[in-house]
């Protein structure tokens, strides 16, 4: 990693432990967060994935009238920072230790690449 993209990725940690804060506040069931991305094809390979405690939750979470809230943090946030994300849509994620449990053995890292 270049010194200039160690630089952006600690700006990305900071904006997102603020939203991660807030998110855990305001959110039932939302758990972490954590991020990818490929510095050679930034900032569209950006990915922030949400994750939440349960399906259940989760599922409860995007039903409500506030489902569009955590991506809205997250957008807001980065482009505080000066990173706008081209598609929200696909850059964010949103997911459950349900599932990482059901289908990688709660392997997040085996899950995340």
């Amino acid at each position: 990693m270049r010194k200039s993209d160690k630089k952006i990725d600690n700006q990305i940690i900071k904006s997102l432990t603020e939203v991660c804060q807030s998110a855990l506040e305001e959110i039932d069931g939302f758990e972490w967060l954590t991020h990818t991305v490929n510095f050679d094809n930034f900032p569209d390979s950006l990915k922030v994935v949400c994750v939440f405690d349960s399906n259940k939750k989760l599922a409860s979470y995007l039903k409500s009238s506030n489902s569009k809230h955590l991506a809205l943090l997250i957008a807001d946030s980065l482009a505080d920072i000066g990173i706008k994300l081209n598609s929200v849509k696909n850059q964010i994620e949103l997911d459950s230790e349900e599932n990482c449990t059901l289908y990688h053995a709660g392997n997040w890292h085996k899950r995340l690449s």
